[in-house]
């Protein structure tokens, strides 16, 4: 087998935080490799490379997933959010402002994958799905510490910031419950 082959290529379209990109990919391309070399949004970061540290996460089609593990190609006209269209109008969502408040990272490397991650756990759980320690099956979760934790578990911070994100995704969930009443 040729490994100087000609890479197979397609065109696809994302719309990525609100806008269209029509792009012609290389089909082993990565969701993330697309959003930062093709598309210059580098807010994503690539830390394993194996889907197991949860930099690279991002929201596709309103689900959270590891950009490194979908291929690009596999995704035409889907709907990508990245950390850099969290912020509507210039104002920080509520997970943002949270992060910040609750002074939930330190060198940061992360936190783009956990503010998406977090942005999705939430709208999860406002939908009333458990996760594995969830008590009552019947009733909406409560994100309590252990719950929190379970649903985040996917996003590593080599730093420790765990006890900051735990408390900023209280906040933004006290914060999304009171905007809903």
């Amino acid at each position: 087998m040729d490994s100087e082959a000609t890479p197979v290529r397609a065109d696809v379209t994302l719309v990525v935080n609100g806008t269209e990109h029509r792009l012609n990919v290389d089909t082993r391309a990565s969701l993330l490799d697309v959003l930062r070399e093709e598309l210059g949004l580098t807010g994503s970061k690539k830390g394993c490379d194996h889907g197991q540290c949860g930099a690279c996460t991002v929201l596709l089609d309103g689900q959270r997933v590891n950009g490194c593990l979908a291929l690009a190609v596999a995704h035409d006209g889907a709907d990508v959010v990245t950390v850099e269209g969290l912020a509507q109008d210039g104002e920080l969502s509520p997970v943002q402002k949270a992060f910040i408040e609750n002074d939930a990272f330190q060198c940061g490397y992360c936190t783009s994958g956990q503010l998406c991650s977090a942005t999705g756990m939430l709208d999860e759980a406002g939908r009333g799905w458990p996760s594995v320690v969830t008590g009552d099956l019947g009733a909406d979760p409560v994100l309590d510490d252990d719950e929190i934790r379970e649903r985040m578990s996917g996003n590593l911070c080599r730093c420790g910031a765990y006890v900051g994100i735990v408390a900023a995704l209280k906040q933004a969930a006290r914060s999304r419950e009171g905007a809903e009443a």
